[in-house]
């Protein structure tokens, strides 16, 4: 699946693979095209704002001359320019979530296919994280074991229910392997 986004100089298009996402980006201050998997994306997010504050400040300045200028002697022409960029400034305000990760972070602008972005993303982590340590590892100590499905009910991988029957396994294999009798010579 493939899911492109565009607003003003930033486009970024994330195709959605099945062991990871690639997330590429253009905008003016360069471009990138990486390759993250779905488990190292971040869980928690940040918002970021890239807007023109210079265009506004100055609109700012010119709409206080135009007003000083109005009350002094009637010339109205600072106003409606200050206006305009003030205008022009909030509607060329561009809003992302960020995702970080090793790579730096998953920019994923606010608009109608963010909430689709985002969600996707965390169906896809989800199901990697069940697939790398859903399962019993026998490599594992019993509190590893343990230790790794309350992890993976915290990130909401799997219930609570679900971390408390596979700990409940977990302590049935590891008590059974322990009862095995063992020859020694």
């Amino acid at each position: 699946m493939k899911i492109e986004q565009k607003k003003i100089s930033h486009k970024h298009i994330f195709t959605f693979n099945k062991d990871a996402l690639n997330f590429a980006y253009e905008d003016k201050s360069g471009s990138a095209d990486v390759d993250i998997p779905y488990a190292n994306i971040s869980k928690k997010t940040s918002i970021r704002i890239d807007e023109n504050t210079w265009l506004r400040n100055v609109g700012y300045v010119w709409m206080a001359v135009g007003l000083i200028g109005l009350v002094m002697n009637g010339w109205l022409l600072w106003l409606p320019i200050g206006i305009a960029c003030v205008a022009i400034s909030f509607y060329t305000k561009v809003k992302f979530t960020v995702m970080q990760n090793e790579h730096g972070g998953v920019w994923v602008i606010q608009d109608k296919n963010h909430d689709s972005i985002l969600e996707e993303i965390r169906i896809r982590k989800q199901q990697q994280l069940l697939d790398w340590y859903g399962g019993f590892n026998s490599e594992n100590t019993l509190n590893q074991e343990i230790a790794k499905f309350k992890w993976l009910a915290e990130q909401g991988v799997i219930s609570d229910l679900e971390a408390n029957n596979k700990i409940a396994q977990a302590t049935t294999f590891y008590q059974t392997d322990d009862e095995i009798p063992r020859l020694l010579n």
